[in-house]
């Protein structure tokens, strides 16, 4: 891998955690105005049109990249990331882009806590240690001693909670299908539910919030494919740190914006959140290579 690929890796991240944050703050205002779950339903429905359309020209069509021998399971994941989408949507309406993405990025540590619960992957001691620190980065945050918990703070971790657990699940279904098959699943299945469930909630919308929801719906796809773009050219490990640019983006454009409060023990929380998060992922690749090595080592004996 040569350090232009990963420069351009690195671009690719940064131009979608920019994409994303402005998606985040164009979800805020129609989820203000429309019920979230018909702006989900029209975000899964140009989402589904997305990957029918990036996979159509495939070898075999589409037939050979819905092929999956998990179908229950591929089902299941498309569905849970378009119910964490919605989740997440409310608690930036209730507590803000700033907290609840905050919140949200405590997911790499979820991450790690359930991949070794669930995968089977070793998780050291180090990691351990940094997974609880980490989480009381989150407590911070939500701030208890400032009263009853803030529902939309517990909203944005549960909002993490599930996003963590899609992306186990996704590691989880590598071991039988492709990405492009994961990929496809994850357009087209949680498109199919998000519409049983938002057709029912359908309401009119102005020209000026459909020209914002034909950019959202456009963002969303745009940003999907930087990533795809980005992991194509560089490896995960190397560019993931950059994803919380997102955050810092995020929280600009809810302070700019929105006029959002950026309170001091949000912002110890974030740093904690943050720097575990950094150092778990640093630790996970550390440990990738060190099993490659003996990997190596095995086969070259």
């Amino acid at each position: 891998m040569n350090g232009s690929n990963v420069r351009l890796g690195i671009l690719l991240m940064c131009m979608a955690a920019l994409i994303f944050a402005f998606q985040d703050g164009i979800s805020k205002h129609l989820s203000v105005e429309y019920n979230p779950l018909m702006v989900v339903m029209i975000r899964y429905w140009f989402f589904g049109a997305f990957v029918l359309v990036l996979y159509s020209g495939r070898k075999g069509g589409l037939p050979a990249v819905a092929r999956t021998r998990q179908p229950l399971l591929q089902i299941f994941r498309g569905v849970l990331l378009a119910s964490e989408i919605f989740v997440m949507m409310i608690a930036i309406v209730l507590i803000g882009l700033v907290e609840s993405l905050a919140i949200f990025f405590s997911n790499p540590l979820l991450v790690a806590a359930l991949s070794g619960v669930v995968l089977g992957e070793h998780v050291g001691w180090r990691r351990w240690l940094a997974i609880a620190v980490g989480f009381v980065g989150v407590v911070i945050i939500i701030n208890p001693g400032a009263g009853v918990f803030e529902p939309g703070s517990l909203l944005a971790f549960l909002s993490a909670s599930m996003f963590a657990l899609y992306v186990i699940l996704t590691r989880y279904a590598a071991r039988r299908d492709t990405a492009e098959t994961s990929f496809f699943w994850t357009g087209v299945g949680g498109a199919a539910a998000a519409t049983v469930i938002g057709i029912w909630f359908w309401e009119s919308m102005s020209a000026g919030d459909w020209a914002l929801m034909a950019i959202l719906c456009v963002m969303g796809a745009s940003g999907h494919f930087l990533l795809i773009r980005c992991y194509g050219v560089c490896e995960a490990s190397k560019v993931q740190p950059f994803s919380y640019l997102h955050l810092v983006f995020a929280s600009l454009i809810g302070l700019l914006v929105f006029d959002e409060d950026l309170a001091l023990h949000v912002v110890i929380g974030c740093a904690i959140v943050v720097a575990t998060g950094l150092f778990t992922l640093w630790r996970e690749r550390k440990a990738i290579a060190a099993s490659s090595l003996r990997a190596g080592g095995r086969r070259s004996a």
